[in-house]
Formats: C-alpha cells, sequence, structure tokens
C-alpha cells in the first residue's frame, strides 16, 4: 500500500471506511478502487450518449457527457498533484460528477423535476449519489458501488456545504447516511477542484463547440476580458493556419489560463486564511479554490456568454424543447402501466413514480427517442 504523500491539507490515503466493511485491497488505494468501480458502472458507459449541451443524435464530435466528465478529471488531476493532494479522489469526483444527468441535459432534468414535483423533486447531483448508493446493481452482498465515505462526501457537497436536506430526505430518505456525513462542514479541496475544474472545461469546450457549430464566430468573442487578449495573440495566426487550429490553441490557452490562475490565487487564500491542515479546510466557511476577482469576472462573461448565444440559441432551444416533451411522454405513458417497463416486485406503491423516474434518468438521448417513438 501507499504512504501518505500528501500534504497536510489533503484527503488521507487510509479512508474512514465505507458503509459496508470490505476487505482492503493490497494493490489498489481506497479512491482507485472507487474510480474503478465508477469507470466500470453501467451509469457511467451511458453517458457517452447523452447531451452536454447538443443533443446526442446530432454530430460526432461535439461533447457527450463522458467526454467532459474525462476532461474535467484531466484538469482536476493537474490540480491536485500541483498541491500534493489526493489525486485519485479527485479523479474520482471527477468521472462520477454528472451520473446523475438526464437525457437531454438540464432540459431533461427540468422537465423530470416536473414530473416529480408531487413526489420530493429530482435533482441530478442527488441523483448522482442515489446510483452509487442504491441503483447500481453489481455485488452480492450491498447495492450500489459501496463507495468510501470520503468520496460520497465530496460527490455530495462539491458544490459547497448542504445547509437544507429537504430534497435530500424527499429523494433519498431522512438520516439515510446516518450521520456519517457532516453536511454543515465545508468540502475537502479534492471536492473544490473537481468542482472548479467542471466550470474550467464546460467554459472552454462549450465555446468550442458552439464555435464549431457556427453558433456564433471568433469576433464575438473579442468583448470579453482575458479573452480578447488571448485572441489578439492568435489572429495573425488566421492567415497561415487553419480557423480549427487556430481555435484549438486559443481552447488551450483558455485552460491554462484558469488553470493557473486557479493555482496562484488558491495558493494565495491557504496563506492569507492561515489554512494549514485538513480540519481549518472543513472548518473554513468560504471557498479557497476559487478564481482571483478578474478571472471570476470573465467566467462570469462567458456563462453569460454562452447562455445568450448558446445554451438560448434557437436551434439548441428546439431540440431541448423535444427533449422535455420526450421526458414528459415517457413519464405519463410508463406512468400508466409501470410494470411493463420497471421491476415492481418489492417496491411501495409510494414509491412507484420515484422508480419510474429512476429509469428515466437513466435512459440516454437516443433510447428516450427511440421509447417515446415506439409509444406515441
Amino acid at each position: 500500500m501507499q504512504k501518505n504523500r500528501f500534504s497536510k491539507l489533503s484527503i488521507s490515503i487510509h479512508s474512514k471506511g465505507r458503509f459496508n466493511v470490505e476487505k482492503k485491497s493490497n494493490l489498489r488505494s481506497p479512491y482507485q478502487r472507487d474510480r474503478d468501480r465508477i469507470v466500470h458502472s453501467t451509469a457511467f458507459r451511458r453517458l457517452k450518449h447523452k447531451t452536454q449541451v447538443f443533443v446526442n443524435t446530432t454530430g460526432d464530435h461535439y461533447r457527450t457527457r463522458i467526454t467532459h466528465s474525462l476532461e474535467v478529471a484531466q484538469i482536476s488531476r493537474t490540480l491536485a498533484k500541483y498541491f500534493k493532494l489526493n489525486e485519485d479522489l479527485c479523479e474520482t469526483l471527477s468521472l462520477a460528477h454528472d451520473l446523475g444527468h438526464t437525457p437531454f441535459g438540464h432540459a431533461g432534468e427540468e422537465a423530470l423535476n416536473d414530473c416529480m414535483k408531487e413526489h420530493g423533486g429530482f435533482d441530478h447531483n442527488i441523483q448522482t449519489v442515489r446510483i452509487v448508493t442504491l441503483l447500481e446493481n453489481k455485488y452480492y452482498n450491498f447495492k450500489g458501488l459501496n463507495l468510501t465515505l470520503e468520496t460520497l462526501d465530496g460527490l455530495i457537497k462539491h458544490n459547497g456545504p448542504v445547509h437544507n436536506l429537504t430534497k435530500f430526505n424527499n429523494i433519498l430518505g431522512k438520516n439515510f447516511f446516518k450521520n456519517k456525513i457532516d453536511f454543515q462542514n465545508s468540502p475537502s479541496l479534492e471536492a473544490q477542484i473537481a468542482s472548479i475544474s467542471d466550470d474550467i472545461a464546460y467554459n472552454s469546450h462549450d465555446l468550442e463547440d458552439g464555435l464549431r457549430a457556427k453558433l456564433f464566430k471568433l469576433k464575438d468573442l473579442k468583448n470579453l476580458p482575458v479573452l480578447n487578449v488571448i485572441l489578439k495573440r492568435h489572429n495573425r495566426k488566421l492567415k497561415k493556419f487553419s480557423q480549427d487550429l487556430v481555435l484549438r490553441q486559443i481552447i488551450r490557452e483558455i485552460i491554462n489560463e484558469m488553470v493557473r490562475d486557479i493555482i496562484v490565487n488558491t495558493k494565495k487564500n491557504i496563506k492569507k486564511n492561515n489554512i494549514k491542515n485538513i480540519t481549518d479546510v472543513y472548518k473554513f466557511k468560504y471557498p479557497i479554490v476559487y478564481f482571483s476577482k478578474r478571472m471570476n469576472l470573465f467566467d462570469i462573461n462567458i456563462k453569460r456568454f454562452l447562455k445568450e448565444k448558446m445554451y438560448y440559441h434557437q436551434s439548441i432551444v428546439k431540440r431541448t424543447s423535444y427533449g422535455k416533451k420526450v421526458i414528459k411522454g415517457l413519464f405519463l405513458k410508463i406512468r400508466k402501466n409501470p410494470k411493463k417497463y420497471i421491476n415492481t416486485k418489492n417496491i411501495k406503491k409510494s414509491d412507484i413514480d420515484r422508480s419510474i423516474c429512476d429509469f428515466i434518468a437513466g435512459m440516454t438521448d437516443r433510447f428516450a427517442i427511440n421509447l417515446y417513438n415506439e409509444l406515441k
């Protein structure tokens, strides 16, 4: 077994354990085992046919949930290695963070939440936890993947402490975690890195996909801070190289700029706030891994730009509106005869709607479309 080679700010190589006790591995750390369980899960494989922005049937080169998750993992490992944190835990959280997404991206999530409004609602982050604790079915002795408490903590709190447990209680049940998760503490640096890596990945790669889809042009980006400087450096290259190649270089540079900014600003935060160990991380009430004011402004502006020019573009809205129609149509049709589509044995009548929700949330884009067309 590896020695704990990490900094005092890191999650230890030695896990606090799992809900179901298992024999330790002589070959892999607890977090390597978690990562491998994610990679071999059914939910992870399905991400290759789930929407990032473009519905999966639109084109072969646009990002899907699985390529996005892989890109998040790469960025998070870079940051974790620099800060001497637990790289395997960062990678696990990055690969798992979108497991709970529905078909058709956030549009599908909104539709499914509407369908479940009388039954606790739907949230893709909580659905991720539901998948890894209940829905994956690969072991004789327990439901789910039996991930470490540290991985579960990171998945639950990667966006920050959870102060209102109402939705968790509605979707998972009261005291589901048997007081083994502290919802009020801040997330680990590994979880914070996974979260900020998610932002870096989708900001940069959604820009690339939007440009490739001709939803906007390079010149439309010239008024964005940070990006305007990068564009000036590369504009003259358009005379010598193809726009595709210049675009790839620009995206690389955006990622590099954001990663460098995170490193510099996080170091300042650690020093300024006297963060010396993992306990300090948990007790500190604000994010430690975060952008500088300059880069945060860029982050805000790029999200605003993408929302206006891409996410609300007529062609995207048309596809996502269809996705919502598919989700709601499936829910209503399956609800009329649930036994035909889900195993209702040993399921309480009051839990049937949640099981239908699980079934639909787990679908890929194309499976949902095909089943919807069959049931029309």
